[in-house]
């Protein structure tokens, strides 16, 4: 069996941000309204470390002043004073308690505002891109930014920016303390410092080298099933099933054999930084006893440093954690911002569809759209308005069109539809049936030549008015989660049901529609997994027709449809074309043989139009077609 190519799209684990100080000031851009409430965490932040700091020196004061006294003389004011002091530190304990508990739960809250904005401004960007930004990025590239890097970026947010200033100030407030106490004991955690970063610098880049591996071997193993889920017929029909076991099964020993360096060199790292932890502490005990049998140290200060040393080996091991966290948390962020931060689709386009009364077709009392009530608003330099009507009038002027730089698809394209015309489009894949539809839609701009729509260039009309007076049938037909009439209505979101049942009946959709469990009720997920393909084209079609638009185009619409079906459509659709501009793209030559204008397209080029009669009559590439002399491809 061919190799299978990997299909996973999360990012590289230990991936490093490029630009980690523009990033963290985006971030902080976000909060800024929350400016308060930040304050208010970091201040809970530094009580919580303060109170842990105090706590531990406490025990020099506890011991020196009142346990060693009183355990050579009682005395009972120091029995009083020890109780006191005790009393204090459990206020102090309580209180870093509090804040802890504080810091964290705002911290929560505030992460959860700011992901809510950046999610908000993530996706209306995502609307605003041209369909060539999608055209460049794969959509598991772009879902992995709502998953992968919105959660690690979540976790930053709620847990790893907290935990790290707390124990950068807890290291710090330990640090200064041990400073106090003993010079000569803080000297020994020096050299534990080096002997830890030495370690995590060396384990640390094995393990990060080792979980790369694990993730590219993951993506292999995960693209193998969903290709083998997908081809499970495949699979079936030429008997491969041991075939796809043996590449499996190497594919599933590859992952284990990583994920096995991947998590010793993870796991290893803890027990012997705390192997190194006790070690340290045997020896400042040794040490500091000798301190204090020369009198250099009291017994309380050694037990105080004793603590603090406890407390300076956990914040190490916090940042070290959370460190790596917030890289990867930021790389994501950095993907984020880079997708915000792309241009809108340009359009600069100021005439509008407008109608001065607002009013609306009626089917039998209830609601639809009509655009033949529309009129295109022209605004003029001097800051007059004229109006020119609406009629679906499409002329393309010699247009020259590529996706890439000298790479032309369309070359010197011309023709003229008029309202109530049927153009249809044949020739082989690639010929740029689909891509003189999607210039139509402005979807993509000419490089030269001109389109006009009621005898006005395009690229004056605005896009979304543009895009208003048309209606597409695309081959992949896509359906939302809702109902069958939720989608049907897509097409027209003010259309009445009457009115959508009246769409669906033109189609010819409203017998299958209504021998569904709950009819037109009934909820479609999945894409509308519970339906047939030509069920989908069906609903689809369905709501161009609630559109009411004067211009429709019918991309492959009927691929997917048997012919009783085709036909059924065909009569139905005959009241829904009439009087509007239609546009048919069609492997299939029986679709196109009513249409008015045939045009065939070779190599981005027209090399013969007319009705299928005139075409027939010529015998050149149509002829060849439909005959079957020459199959498209």
């Amino acid at each position: 069996m061919p190799k299978p190519k990997a299909m996973n799209f999360q990012h590289p684990i230990g991936e490093k941000p490029k630009n980690i100080w523009p990033t963290i000031r985006r971030i902080f851009f976000y909060m800024r309204e929350d400016t308060f409430l930040f304050c208010f965490i970091f201040a809970a932040i530094v009580c919580s470390s303060a109170a842990q700091v105090i706590g531990a020196a406490l025990l020099q004061y506890i011991i020196d002043d009142f346990i060693l006294p009183l355990a050579q003389n009682y005395n009972e004011d120091l029995q009083q004073g020890f109780i006191k002091i005790l009393f204090y530190m459990g206020i102090i304990y309580c209180l870093g308690a509090a804040a802890s508990y504080t810091y964290m739960r705002l911290m929560l809250l505030l992460s959860t505002k700011t992901l809510y904005k950046i999610r908000q401004d993530l996706f209306h960007k995502m609307e605003a891109l041209s369909i060539h930004y999608f055209d460049q990025h794969t959509h598991g590239e772009l879902m992995s930014l709502y998953t992968n890097d919105t959660d690690t970026l979540r976790e930053m947010l709620s847990n790893s920016v907290a935990n790290f200033v707390a124990a950068s100030l807890l290291l710090l407030g330990v640090f200064s303390t041990m400073l106090v106490f003993s010079w000569q004991l803080t000297v020994l955690v020096i050299l534990q410092l080096f002997l830890i970063f030495y370690c995590m610098k060396k384990i640390g880049g094995k393990s990060r080298l080792y979980f790369k591996q694990q993730q590219n071997a993951l993506g292999q193993l995960n693209g193998f099933i969903e290709e083998i889920i997908d081809g499970q017929k495949v699979v079936k029909v030429f008997c491969h099933e041991e075939h796809a076991l043996t590449d499996f099964s190497k594919l599933n020993e590859d992952l284990c054999r990583v994920s096995t360096n991947a998590n010793i060199f993870s796991n290893i790292l803890m027990p012997i930084m705390s192997n190194i932890a006790n070690i340290h502490y045997a020896l400042t005990t040794i040490l500091g006893s000798i301190l204090a049998i020369y009198g250099i140290l009291s017994v309380g200060t050694v037990i105080a440093f004793l603590q603090l040393t406890r407390n300076f080996s956990m914040p190490i091991t916090r940042i070290s954690q959370q460190f790596n966290t917030m890289l990867s948390a930021l790389a994501g962020a950095e993907r984020i911002f880079r997708l915000i931060d792309e241009p809108p689709e340009e359009d600069q386009g100021s005439i509008t569809l407008t109608t001065s009364d607002d009013k609306r077709n009626t089917i039998n009392g209830d609601t639809t759209c009509d655009l033949s009530l529309f009129s295109w608003k022209i605004p003029h330099k001097d800051g007059t308005l004229t109006y020119h009507p609406l009629t679906g009038h499409i002329e393309f002027k010699n247009v020259f069109f590529g996706y890439k730089t000298n790479q032309p698809v369309l070359k010197g394209i011309s023709l003229q539809a008029v309202r109530g015309q049927k153009i249809a489009f044949v020739g082989s894949t690639g010929a740029g049936k689909t891509t003189i539809t999607n210039l139509i839609n402005r979807f993509y701009d000419i490089a030269e030549g001109t389109i006009l729509y009621d005898g006005i260039p395009i690229k004056k009309i605005s896009k979304t008015s543009l895009r208003q007076s048309l209606s597409m049938v695309l081959q992949d037909t896509h359906l939302f989660t809702g109902t069958v009439m939720d989608n049907i209505r897509y097409g027209c979101l003010s259309a009445s049901d009457k009115a959508v049942i009246h769409a669906a009946k033109l189609a010819n959709a409203d017998t299958f529609i209504r021998h569904l469990p709950q009819g037109y009720e009934t909820d479609l997920t999945a894409d509308g997994i519970n339906l047939s393909q030509g069920q989908r084209q069906l609903i689809a079609i369905a709501r161009a027709a609630v559109a009411n638009t004067p211009v429709l185009i019918f991309d492959e619409a009927t691929s997917s449809i048997d012919t009783r079906t085709e036909a059924l459509i065909d009569e139905g659709m005959k009241s829904l074309m009439q009087g509007k501009t239609v546009f048919i793209i069609a492997h299939r030559l029986s679709t196109v043989k009513n249409a008015d204008m045939i045009m065939v397209l070779e190599q981005g080029t027209i090399i013969e139009r007319g009705s299928h009669d005139e075409l027939i009559e010529k015998k050149g590439k149509y002829y060849q077609l439909y005959t079957g002399m020459f199959e498209l491809s």
